[in-house]
């Protein structure tokens, strides 16, 4: 699994012109799904995006995690962050998860993500998305669980 972990300000993610998922303070998380990911993976990767250390303390370091600030956390399918852009002009997808496997692995993470933190928000799988962001910093990580 791949994510793009975002520290914001304010988030949300729309549908139709609808909100489905709106943050204030935390993080906004692109996710994406690889043809050898499982649960276990997903699990590993939700804990490191909780306790990933990116908001300042009082000494204005980086020394605290979503948990520790109760902050908001937006997760939204991003299936284009599993390309191989290696060569050519054009992305090739052939890493990514099926979508029947990439929808259920994020049903998963939805599921676990809901019970062990509150107040998750997410977006669609499979939906035209718009993402709204305010960029806190700008403070931006790619993690991996592999």
């Amino acid at each position: 699994m791949i994510t793009i972990i975002q520290r914001v300000t304010q988030a949300k993610v729309s549908v139709n012109t609808i909100d489905i998922g709106a943050i204030n303070q935390g993080i906004m998380a692109l996710l994406a799904v690889e043809k050898t990911d499982t649960a276990k993976q997903a699990d590993r990767l939700l804990e490191r995006i909780l306790n990933y250390r990116i908001f300042a303390d009082n000494n204005g370091k980086m020394n605290l995690s979503l948990r520790d600030i109760q902050g908001g956390l937006l997760i939204v399918p991003q299936f284009t962050l599993a390309a191989d852009t290696e060569t050519g002009n054009r992305p090739s997808f052939a890493a990514g998860a099926s979508p029947g496997q990439a929808r259920e692995l994020f049903a998963y993470v939805q599921q676990r993500a809901t019970a062990i933190y509150p107040g998750c928000q997410f977006g669609e799988f499979g939906a035209d998305m718009q993402v709204a962001l305010i960029n806190d910093g700008p403070v931006t990580f790619t993690l991996y669980s592999r």
